[in-house]
């Protein structure tokens, strides 16, 4: 394994506690603000120290409690990426991005152009870094980081201060360069749709803890937790009460529905994500509502309604997402009778 880390750290009224491995390729660590996130960062970078437990990369402890291993930061070979990027005001672009060179000053010159190419800075040489923009200034902030050649690559919400149009832009040149690097990354975000689109495996924070390590996809589709669920952004979820192995009523929703897998025992929620519903105008199919429109909201792609069970009171909204396109090309092209729930895409949630 090429990172693992098992460590606690207390603070008042909240403990970090958290435990994952990650090998080869890019490892996300999802979870709200304030989960603790950035702070496992700090403690494999070593800026803080946990109270307890492991840290080894690339078979090389870097933290170990009960043998009083606390290598320095610098000792580490870790590359991190702060959220404000860190750059030394008082250093031109060329100085920010030779600083970390253990070099002479003339030996730093060819490897500086080329990281000033890969990432096009050419000709931003000898600005400062409050000339820059914010997408400069990241490009800076990452080629300083990979001249120093780090074991591993830890990017702490690199897109956050970004707006949409350089945030797309961004997005394409670092799956680009993180392919090129070839070694781990660690990427840390709030922001489902950048982990999902970054990272193989990931691993979910929730008040400190981690709650469910494994692959991306994996955990998108069958997250296992209504915890679990909510992080991945699954907005239609409801308690339970099982019928037989394949059937299940979901209270908030006064829906009874059959399920394509077994429902355990310890099954107490259910879920559904809203772009898996399909539109229906009979109720000729299995799992088939009869609804109501509950609500309306739109983004520039997507058309978002919320409705309710027809023929229930006081049931919980639920979420249906459509592409405009798809809506236009539909039969009707509007909110239909029913709402089809496949089964294939329910999700049993403990």
């Amino acid at each position: 394994m090429a990172l693992e880390v098992d460590i606690k750290k207390a603070f008042p009224g909240f403990t970090l506690d958290v435990s994952f491995q990650a090998d080869k390729g890019c490892m996300g660590i999802l979870g709200a603000s304030g989960c603790g996130k950035s702070m496992t960062l700090k403690c494999i970078a070593g800026i803080e120290k946990p109270d307890e437990g492991r840290i080894v990369l690339n078979g090389r402890v870097l933290f170990d409690s009960k043998k009083r291993i606390d290598l320095k930061p610098q000792k580490r070979n870790v590359g991190y990426l702060f959220q404000n990027y860190a750059l030394f005001p008082n250093m031109t672009v060329e100085e920010n991005i030779g600083i970390g060179m253990k070099l002479k000053k003339e030996e730093k010159k060819p490897l500086t152009a080329k990281q000033l190419e890969l990432f096009q800075l050419q000709g931003l040489e000898k600005r400062y870094p409050y000339e820059l923009s914010g997408g400069q200034q990241q490009r800076v902030a990452l080629a300083r980081i990979l001249s120093c050649n780090p074991d591993i690559i830890m990017l702490d919400e690199p897109f956050s201060a970004l707006d949409g149009y350089l945030k797309d832009t961004l997005q394409l040149q670092m799956q680009e360069v993180l392919a090129g690097y070839g070694k781990d990354v660690l990427f840390v975000s709030h922001s489902r749709d950048e982990i999902f689109k970054f990272c193989d495996k990931m691993c979910l924070i929730s008040q400190g803890k981690s709650m469910q390590v494994g692959d991306t996809k994996e955990i998108f589709s069958k997250p296992g937790t209504m915890e679990a669920a909510k992080l991945t952004g699954c907005k239609n979820l409801s308690a339970i009460e099982k019928i037989s192995d394949y059937e299940l009523f979901a209270k908030d929703w006064n829906f009874r529905m059959k399920t394509a897998e077994k429902i355990g025992d310890d099954i107490r929620y259910v879920g559904v994500r809203g772009h898996w519903l399909i539109p229906s105008w009979t109720d000729q199919e299995e799992n088939t509502m009869a609804i109501k429109e509950a609500g309306y909201t739109e983004t520039p792609f997507e058309k978002q309604y919320l409705f309710v069970n027809a023929l229930g009171e006081g049931n919980s909204r639920i979420w249906w997402m459509i592409n405009k396109k798809d809506f236009i090309d539909q039969d009707g092209g509007g909110l239909p009778p029913y709402m089809i729930f496949p089964k294939e895409h329910i999700m049993l949630l403990r």
